[in-house]
This record gives C-alpha cells, structure tokens and sequence, in this order.
C-alpha cells in the first residue's frame, strides 16, 4: 500500500506554498484535495433567545473561533445590544484576538489570548475567575473545555453562537484517496453519514476528540496528532507515510487518557482554593 492521494477537510489555503501541507506534497509526491466535511453557520436570534442568556449580565466573553466572534458581534447588533466598552475578551489564539479588530477598537488591558493549547488557555480563564464569564461555542463542540471549567467551578455561562451542518460532498468519490485528514468530531460525522464507516481509506485524525469519534463510529485510525512525536498533522501524517515506505507495522491508534490533563485540573483547582491574602483573617 502506498499514499499518494489525501484528502484533508479544512479549506484550500490562500497561498499553496506557504501551507504546511505544500512541502509534505512535495517530499512524498502526494496529491493533495482540500474539501471541508462541514461549515459553520451562526445561529437566529430566535435561537439565541430561546437559550435565556443575557449578554448585558457578563464582563467577559470567550472565544475559541472567529466564526462565535462574528455569530456574537451579529446577534449584538440584530438584538440592538450595545456592548460595553469595558467587556473584556480572552480568546483561545492570537488570530481570533486579532480578529476582534473588526468590531472593535483593540486594547491590549481588554483582551487576552492563549497560545492555543487547552492548557494555556484554562489558566487564562482561571486569571479572569472574578469576572462573568459567557463562553461562546458551536453545536457540536468538544466537551473538554465546558467540562472543565465546571469541574473549576469558574463561574462560566455557555451558550451556543453557531452550528456546525455538512457541506455539499456530491462531486467527491471517497474511493479516490488513500487517506483522509479529519479535524473534529463533526468531520467525523459527517463522513460516516456521507460515506458508511467500511472501505474507507486509512484515517489521521487531530485532537482527543475527534479520535475518540473516530473510534466510536468504528473507523481504522492510522495516524494521529497532536502527540509528542507529531505535534500537528502534517507530522503525523509524515511519519505515517514514513512507517509505510519502510515496511513497518502499523497498528490502529487506540484512545488512551491523557492523565495529565487531570493533573493539570487538580493544580487549577488547589489555585483557586486558596484565599487572598487580603482576605484571611489575621490570627
């Protein structure tokens, strides 16, 4: 078995050059299709209202996408909510902090990024605890981040700005790839419904959550990121391909619990435990 036809569901970069998945083309001599299994649509107003969330009664909200800070910002303006001046944002990546800039003025003291990671971006919510938090998330959406701030006891409102539906897969013959890159937990739906979930090529997946859809929908996952040995999906599609051109066994990826990730948990717990200090008694 050899690969030499992926399919990746994100969309087709702007500049082919300068997208990762140029040079892997280029070193592995691959033929790479760049179709989304889905789209994002923000929600109605109706919608919206019908979750019984007041925008007005928090001072931060939280964005992991650009697609809930557009949902956002048009609810505001369909729903004629003024936006305060001094809500603050904390968002999961620079670009979606940057992005901000085209509803409002950007102030370095009201807005906030993490570097992307799950991690990075829990302990800058947990820096905000004493704010009102509104958490802004698409349907489907991995349960991770909810879970967590929960578990935190982080005074956290989700509410759901947009919802993910399948794209148009008509003119796509799954037959033709020999593998198939998937993003999240909604591209692996959107597979299995367009496609069934035998014959398919071999599967690379990225995130916990989409590899553990993939597992449960039955699918023969190959290749997975991010891991310490492939951080992105580029890599792990590399060594993949890697494995096979040299003849080694590959054997199906099997879910296995991140115990760090609890650890990390039950360290954001004992923080947030703790009393300030101009709040303790003097003995």
């Amino acid at each position: 078995m050899s690969i030499q036809r992926v399919w990746v569901s994100q969309p087709k970069p702007a500049i082919m050059e300068k997208s990762p998945f140029y040079e892997l083309s280029q070193n592995h001599k691959l033929e790479i299709t760049y179709q989304p299994l889905i789209r994002v649509e923000g929600v109605s107003l109706k919608e919206f209202r019908a979750q019984r969330v007041e925008i007005l009664d928090h001072t931060a909200a939280i964005f992991t996408s650009r697609t809930t800070v557009d949902s956002f910002f048009h609810i505001c303006e369909e729903a004629r909510i003024t936006v305060p001046e001094t809500m603050k944002y904390i968002c999961q990546t620079e670009a979606v902090a940057l992005y901000l800039q085209k509803y409002i003025v950007y102030r370095k003291r009201k807005i906030s990024f993490a570097d992307g990671s799950f991690n990075s971006l829990v302990e800058l919510i947990v820096k905000h605890k004493d704010e009102k938090l509104l958490l802004a998330l698409s349907e489907p959406h991995r349960p991770e981040l909810p879970e967590a701030l929960a578990k935190l006891k982080l005074p956290v409102d989700p509410v759901i700005l947009a919802r993910t539906v399948s794209s148009d897969l008509k003119d796509i013959d799954i037959k033709n790839f020999d593998l198939v890159a998937l993003y999240s937990p909604s591209d692996v739906k959107a597979l299995v419904e367009k496609f069934g979930n035998e014959d398919l090529p071999a599967i690379a997946v990225f995130g916990e959550g989409t590899l553990r859809a993939a597992l449960a929908q039955g699918l023969n996952v190959l290749a997975n990121a991010p891991t310490p040995q492939a951080p992105s999906m580029v890599k792990a599609i590399d060594l993949y391909i890697e494995k096979l051109n040299n003849g080694e066994e590959i054997l199906p990826i099997e879910f296995k619990a991140d115990s760090s990730k609890e650890e990390f948990l039950r360290t954001q717990q004992h923080k947030l435990a703790k009393k300030p200090r101009a709040h303790r008694t003097e003995a």
